[in-house]
């Protein structure tokens, strides 16, 4: 088995410098030496053909478990080594086909009716306030932020990325506003405090509705925002605008067109709709093993290609596509950052397992966007082509006076409400089958 990870590993890494130490004690090195050395070590040969057969899946449990141990510099540097290479060579035989088998049934993983998308939305959202507060802006937003220039501070992109879609929205005071999957109410009380819209919420975790309801309560905007638990599909109603950011992720292939024609069902003739969304740059492909099994069961992001037919087919006009590029591995770098200056706290609410399951995701994830072809995108979309001003740098000027409007009626920059002292904490099951 030793002998079939070292051909991986050779095939895998042509460039850096990284020392792996076998089961029997062997130290092997592999890459042309360049940079500081970073190295792992694997604890026994069963461990070892699971990282042979399926490196997606099994590089990850083995560090949760132990299995898999950093020997130097972090599980960032080694996993940065690492989505480097693979980003140069041609996916070895052990990569490739199990991806190819993913892809082909990635159909079947992703099926999210109202009652399953439920309970895949509470394995990952349903889990502490204390453990998001240890790494995301006061606002708690949960997605990527837009950063307008260097230096940026996490909290003021976030803000950013609110002016970002409230300014493509065009929201006028009075309008009614959909948020399809509304978080922790952070973008809902934007809409409501600061462009004077009356904010529909909706989402299927019961942690981030009792929270987005306490503070449009703490706000004073309990007549202007209600959050709602409640799947998107059962809705009725009119709205003027409607926007989902973050949420796409977790529709699946499948119901892509279910989405996109209950969106324009509940869309006002002259409103506008915008998604805000993960995507993939190299074409369709599947959900990393790993991350569908511990992070997010169901989730997928798409290709663009997978989702503007089902945008035609509903009966809407695509009227802006904006492409993200890096804006996300920035955002996960000031979240890995964070979390990392917390770990402490992370294993003493839950357990050292959970911290290096949460480390080896933003780590991933991170990398992902550098090198992987992730990206996020924000698509605009209309019932009729007469919606919108005729040029798109009503952006820009729709942005300087959302500015104004902040300056004015200074929004609260309380920090969302704290996990409470003596607060049950959720750990979900994490299968080690």
């Amino acid at each position: 088995m030793q002998a079939l990870l070292k051909q991986l590993l050779q095939h895998i890494v042509r460039n850096g410098d990284l020392e792996v130490t076998m089961p029997d004690g062997a130290v092997c090195t592999f890459g042309d030496g360049a940079g500081a050395r970073v190295g792992f070590s694997v604890r026994d040969t069963a461990t070892t053909l699971q990282l042979v057969l399926d490196p997606d899946l099994h590089f990850g449990e083995a560090y949760m478990d132990g299995a898999l141990n950093v020997t130097r510099g972090t599980i960032h540097d080694v996993l940065r080594l690492l989505f480097e290479n693979v980003e140069t060579v041609t996916a070895p035989l052990s990569l490739d086909l199990p991806y190819a088998i993913r892809r082909r049934i990635k159909h079947l993983q992703q099926a999210n009716p109202v009652g399953k998308a439920r309970e895949n939305v509470a394995h990952h959202y349903d889990l502490s306030g204390a453990l998001y507060d240890m790494f995301l802006d006061e606002d708690r937003q949960y997605s990527c932020a837009y950063f307008e220039a260097q230096g940026q501070t996490l909290d003021s992109a976030q803000l950013a990325k609110k002016r970002h879609l409230a300014a493509k929205l065009m929201v006028e005071p009075g309008m009614k506003v959909l948020d399809i999957g509304s978080g922790w109410g952070g973008l809902g009380l934007y809409l409501a405090e600061v462009c004077g819209a009356q904010v529909t919420g909706v989402t299927l975790s019961e942690e981030q509705y009792r929270l987005s309801n306490e503070r449009a309560r703490e706000r004073g905007l309990g007549d202007k925002v209600q959050f709602l638990l409640k799947d998107y599909r059962e809705l009725d109603g009119e709205f003027d605008r409607i926007v989902s950011v973050g949420m796409f992720e977790h529709v699946g292939v499948r119901h892509y067109g279910e989405m996109f024609s209950k969106v324009r069902e509940l869309l006002h003739r002259d409103g506008i709709f915008l998604l805000h969304s993960i995507g993939r740059s190299n074409g369709p492909g599947a959900t990393s093993a790993w991350i569908r099994k511990y992070i997010f069961p169901g989730g997928y992001a798409p290709a663009l290609s997978e989702v503007m037919p089902e945008v035609e087919k509903a009966g809407l006009y695509t009227t802006d596509v904006e492409i993200l590029r890096l804006h996300y591995a920035r955002t996960l770098a000031e979240w890995r950052k964070r979390f990392a200056a917390r770990r402490d706290q992370v294993v003493a609410l839950y357990d050292e397992r959970f911290a290096r399951m949460w480390e080896f995701y933003l780590s991933s994830s991170e990398l992902s966007f550098r090198h992987l072809g992730l990206n996020n995108f924000q698509l605009q979309a209309t019932r009729h082509q007469q919606a919108l001003p005729f040029t798109r740098d009503y952006i820009a000027r729709q942005e300087q006076q959302l500015k104004k409007l902040e300056q004015r009626r200074k929004p609260s920059r309380k920090r969302a409400p704290r996990h409470a002292p003596g607060e049950s904490v959720h750990y979900p099951q994490l299968s080690k089958q």
